[in-house]
């Protein structure tokens, strides 16, 4: 049988594009907004835009929280996107300080607004290069090359406490923040490969390869 990848869906992401990506690549695809059917996920998608404080709230008005632990600590695939990558972190300091998942001992800071010639937000197409050699081995980076530009908006970053769970960085300005994190059999990444082309497709055959 098939498995599915389970997007959940606590109101604040755009799911269409998401579902899309992946069936594009062939994968049975269900959205799911219960805390009971997240540990009944195959591979289970954390999305997300917005604010950090809003995001753990309707996490957590859902029941959701306890619920994305276990199935972190589960062994199956977790994958964070942008806003989700940035809830997989300890705590975030956008407007004030909140607890995040803590799947992944870090911060989420704000990115520099005093940067000349980068404005915040940050959208743009940046790079993704390999934080040391031969990390992306094993990773949903396994078949991208090192530099592959993908799409990113975001005004908060990253910043995980081990630099042993940065997989991927990129540049703004003088900043050098996480494009991708990962520990374990979690992983997350700030730019959205839903809207990164071809090589953004190739980091999802990745994460559900079997």
């Amino acid at each position: 049988m098939s498995k599915t990848v389970s997007i959940i869906d606590y109101g604040m992401s755009n799911l269409l594009s998401i579902c899309r990506a992946f069936e594009h690549i062939g994968a049975m695809v269900q959205v799911i907004d219960k805390a009971e059917d997240v540990l009944k996920s195959d591979y289970l998608i954390l999305p997300g835009v917005g604010a950090f404080p809003d995001g753990m709230k309707e996490l957590a008005k859902r029941g959701l929280v306890e619920h994305i632990q276990q199935f972190a600590g589960s062994g199956k695939p977790l994958l964070g996107i942008c806003l989700g990558m940035q809830m997989l972190l300890s705590k975030g300091h956008e407007h004030t300080v909140t607890d995040g998942l803590n799947i992944i001992e870090g911060e989420v800071l704000a990115l520099p607004k005093d940067m000349k010639g980068y404005k915040v937000p940050n959208i743009n197409w940046h790079s993704a290069d390999e934080n040391a050699p031969g990390n992306w081995k094993g990773s949903v980076f396994e078949n991208t090359k090192n530099g592959t530009c993908f799409y990113f908006v975001h005004s908060y970053y990253a910043h995980p406490a081990d630099e042993k769970h940065l997989l991927a960085t990129s540049q703004f300005g003088d900043l050098k923040f996480a494009a991708a994190v990962k520990r374990e059999n979690v992983t997350g990444t700030q730019f959205h490969p839903e809207k990164s082309g071809e090589d953004g497709l190739e980091l999802l055959r990745r994460f559900i390869r079997d």
